[in-house]
């Protein structure tokens, strides 16, 4: 019964969504979907990492034949469209094979599956497509706030960022400075943060097809639930970022051209004008909260997935600052965002007490305090960096030890090994 009102549930949001769409002149999630089955999937790498975590219920030799067919359908689409002469100009040449093969699957399922098997095939099929749809979902989410959200708080953002030292503008120069090199590592870690998540993903899922269930908790529950929540602050404060209404790519909507060279100047912020076309997907971070929620997943793995965990933290806050995506202030409302979320789902799946209640309730406390201040007090923070910077670090850490000691209450603990009682008959014999 949950996982069918969770699917009918994510069903009626993405028709609502593709409805909100359409009104406004777009394609939806739904239309953006159904076009991969035989256009050119623009999510090509998306739809294998989703195929990848449907396989997660089969065991190895059906995996490897759904790997074999969808590689097999990618190259009958390729020939196919070189033989009509069909440009790929937007998207991928491949991803084709792995959404048939995922929908293949679910065809199975209601066919040739009963019981507890069909449950099992169902929920590893919907994982798939609900990977592919959070991203299609977030597409559609930031062209809706470009349509809606005409006016942005970035003024407000900028001056808080004061209080921080103005990170951006700080790691922006480093980042131009290390070249292409750095650029690129960057922007592939940035891009690429999804497959990641699969990849953690999949060590966490490794037992399914064995053991014929999911874990009470996994890092794409985290994933997909902050990617739906997310947006919903975009719309409540919209900000495009420094990059664009503090350098070149934000034209003539931009303040002026200063980013990374020159720090905004300290002065009254307010709302700004801002073109249709950028979306407002700054506040908070969701690729910071989705690099914790990664990070955070990775720490019961083997060393080199803590590792791996860590790497993509770090180099996906380097990105976020170093290309102007984000001031400082959404990184920190980033990581509170992430483990709130976490401690939310983590309560769900044990089951709610007061301990999860109280983590629940002082982690959104914290969050909606970051939003109020970032909006109220933008010019108290920069005109005191000294109490208001370290203020944010602490609450933002605040959250974390909060996080990290309820998590160890609710771990089981080892009980001690017992010595053995001496037998009666080793008694006698030293005796």
């Amino acid at each position: 019964m949950l996982w069918a009102t969770a699917s009918v549930a994510a069903l009626g949001f993405l028709v609502a969504l593709e409805i909100a769409a359409r009104h406004h002149g777009l394609p939806g999630p739904i239309t953006n979907q159904a076009q991969e089955v035989i256009f050119a999937p623009k999510s090509g790498f998306l739809l294998y990492a989703g195929m990848a975590l449907m396989i997660v219920v089969l065991p190895w030799r059906q995996r490897f034949i759904a790997a074999g067919a969808a590689i097999g359908i990618d190259v009958a689409f390729f020939l196919a469209r070189w033989a009509v002469g069909a440009k790929v100009t937007e998207g991928h040449p491949f991803g084709n094979g792995a959404l048939w093969v995922i929908l293949g699957y679910a065809v199975i399922a209601i066919t040739r599956r009963t019981g507890r098997e069909r449950v099992l095939l169902l929920k590893g099929v919907g994982l798939g497509l609900l990977l592919v749809a959070g991203r299609k979902t977030g597409d559609t989410w930031l062209h809706i706030t470009s349509k809606t959200r005409p006016a942005v708080l970035d003024q407000y953002m900028a001056t808080a960022d004061h209080a921080l030292g103005n990170p951006s503008w700080v790691v922006g120069r480093i980042v131009t400075a290390t070249g292409p090199i750095g650029a690129h590592v960057l922007d592939y870690v940035y891009v690429q943060l999804a497959i990641a998540a699969v990849i953690v993903a999949l060590y966490q899922l490794r037992n399914v097809a064995v053991e014929r269930r999911f874990p009470g908790h996994h890092l794409v529950r985290t994933f997909l639930v902050i990617g739906l929540v997310g947006p919903a602050i975009y719309m409540i404060f919209p900000v495009v970022g420094p990059i664009f209404a503090y350098g070149a790519d934000g034209g003539h909507w931009a303040v002026a051209n200063l980013w990374p060279n020159t720090p905004p100047p300290i002065g009254t912020p307010h709302q700004m004008p801002f073109d249709e076309i950028t979306p407002r997907n700054c506040m908070p971070s969701l690729h910071t909260a989705w690099a914790t929620a990664i990070f955070i997943h990775s720490r019961k793995g083997p060393r080199i997935l803590r590792f791996a965990g860590a790497f993509w933290l770090i180099a996906t806050l380097g990105a976020t600052l170093g290309f102007g995506y984000h001031y400082g202030a959404d990184l920190v409302a980033g990581v509170v965002f992430a483990f709130t979320i976490e401690a939310a789902l983590r309560s769900l799946a044990r089951g709610w007490d007061r301990s999860g209640i109280r983590l629940v309730t002082y982690s959104a406390t914290v969050f909606a305090a970051l939003l109020v201040a970032y909006r109220y007090l933008p010019v108290k923070m920069a005109e005191h960096p000294w109490v208001f910077g370290p203020l944010l670090i602490l609450a933002m850490a605040s959250v974390v030890h909060c996080y990290t000691q309820t998590i160890k209450l609710w771990e089981p603990k080892a009980a001690p090994a017992q010595r053995p009682e001496p037998q009666p008959e080793l008694l006698e014999l030293n005796s």
